[in-house]
Formats: structure tokens, C-alpha cells, sequence
């Protein structure tokens, strides 16, 4: 989704009123064309909402609540669940968690405690979030809403990208924080959209040992079935390139 160019120069005006656009390209990080050519088309990007609002220490959420298009973000928002927690910790964290359990090392008193969790998002946070809050029913309500064809949807998801208009559909039809997408796709860090501190820690900490194994094992599996995909596309194509000669 995009933000009308107007209203973006309204916000602007408003945050950083004697900043040129030199200015505020220098400090955001973003390429000076790059911003012209938006403003021209008439349509900003979400992305650049976001990088301006860090660079001017905006927390993103609330500048995009600014916008008519994401006025719900102004209100309060639910917390992650549980499960949305754990969707976004990635699989090398959940394995290092795993092998620091006393169940798996029985012969030492006291195992060494894994480090800090990697930061969201992770290399299929996004597939995982919908996961975790799909009831077997979101992808089609979303599609509905949206008018985005299921395929379509399914191919951001395998892909790890997720729009922000897509996000916060999903998060309405799972009935879930609207913020929560926009950290699963790495729009928002996890501070910014409001989550608690160590949330995510705590979640994982909160999981049984049957409960860690299992779900580090179907991380293990979906990963599996990727490699082995890119393997046969792999071999495919040097048997392609073998056959031009």
C-alpha cells in the first residue's frame, strides 16, 4: 500500500517543517530520486514513512497511525499471543533453546543458557505468524477483503514478504494486534509496535520440553522440504544448461 503524496507532505510539513528535501533524504537515508520520483507519481511509500519517522526519533507506529489508511493504529492495540510469539523466533534459536534443556543434556547439572534471541524477523517469520494465526480459514478472508488472489497471497508468504495492506488484513480477519504483521514482515521492530520487552524469551521459556522438540522438529521438516525443492531446481537447471551444450 501507498500514502498519498499530499498527505505525506502534509505529515512532513508538520514533523520537520524547515527541513528541505535534501535534508530530509540526508538524514532518512533515502536517495533523493528516489523520493522525487514518489512524489511525482503522486504515491510514498510505507517504507519511507518509516525511515523518515526514525530518522526525526518518531516511532513509526504513531506516524503511520497519521495516515487515514492506518488510523487504526492509533487506538490501543492487543498484545502478540502466545503462539504469534513463538512464530518469530527463529529455528536456529529454537534449536540452540532446545539443546540448553536439562532434558537434552542429562550429564551436566547446570547447561549453559543460550544467547539473547536473534531480533524479528527471521527467514520465515511471515509464513509462521499467518501459521500461527491461521483457523484454517484467514487466507480465504483476507482474499475476500482484499481481492488479492489466493495464490498471490500464498506466493508472498513462501517468499517472506508480506505488504503492509496485506498485513493488517490478516491481522483483522484473525481478530489479532494490527501491528503484529507489520513486525513479522520487518516494517516495525517488535519495541515499536509495542511488545513487551522479552517477550518473545518469555514465550520460549514457557514451552515444555515436548512442546520444543516438537515444533523445532517441524521447523526442521518445513525447512527440509525447501532445501530439497532448491536442490531439484538446482539440478534441473544444470541439466538444462548441460543439454544447450
Amino acid at each position: 500500500m501507498t500514502l498519498p503524496a499530499k498527505a505525506f507532505q502534509r505529515w512532513l510539513q508538520g514533523i520537520a517543517p524547515d527541513a528541505s528535501t535534501a535534508d530530509v533524504c540526508r538524514v532518512s537515508g533515502i536517495k533523493r530520486t528516489t523520493l522525487a520520483q514518489q512524489l511525482v507519481r503522486g504515491k510514498v511509500s510505507v517504507s519511507t514513512v518509516v525511515s523518515i519517522a526514525r530518522a526525526y526519533n518518531i516511532n513509526p507506529l504513531t506516524a503511520l497511525s497519521y495516515f487515514e489508511e492506518y488510523r487504526e493504529l492509533a487506538g490501543p492495540l492487543q498484545p502478540p499471543t502466545r503462539c504469534e510469539l513463538i512464530s518469530q523466533i527463529s529455528t536456529q534459536d529454537l534449536m540452540r533453546a532446545l539443546l540448553a534443556r536439562p532434558a537434552m543434556c542429562p550429564g551436566e547439572s547446570s547447561p549453559a543458557r543460550p544467547p539473547a534471541l536473534t531480533p524479528a524477523p527471521h527467514a520465515t517469520s511471515v509464513k509462521n505468524w499467518v501459521d500461527a494465526i491461521d483457523d484454517g480459514e484467514v487466507r480465504h478472508r483476507v482474499s475476500a477483503s482484499t481481492g488479492v488472489a489466493p495464490q498471490n497471497y500464498s506466493a508472498q508468504l513462501t517468499a517472506n514478504r508480506l505488504s503492509a495492506e496485506l498485513a493488517l488484513a490478516t491481522s483483522r480477519a484473525a481478530g489479532v494486534g494490527l501491528a503484529n504483521g507489520l513486525v513479522a514482515s520487518g516494517l516495525l521492530t517488535e519495541e515499536e509496535a509495542g511488545w513487551p520487552a522479552d517477550a518473545r524469551q518469555s514465550a520460549l521459556d514457557g514451552l515444555s520440553d515436548g512442546d520444543l522438540t516438537a515444533l523445532a522438529g517441524d521447523r526442521l521438516q518445513a525447512m527440509g522440504k525447501v532445501l530439497r525443492r532448491q536442490e531439484q531446481d538446482q539440478a534441473q537447471t544444470e541439466k538444462i544448461w548441460e543439454n544447450l551444450g
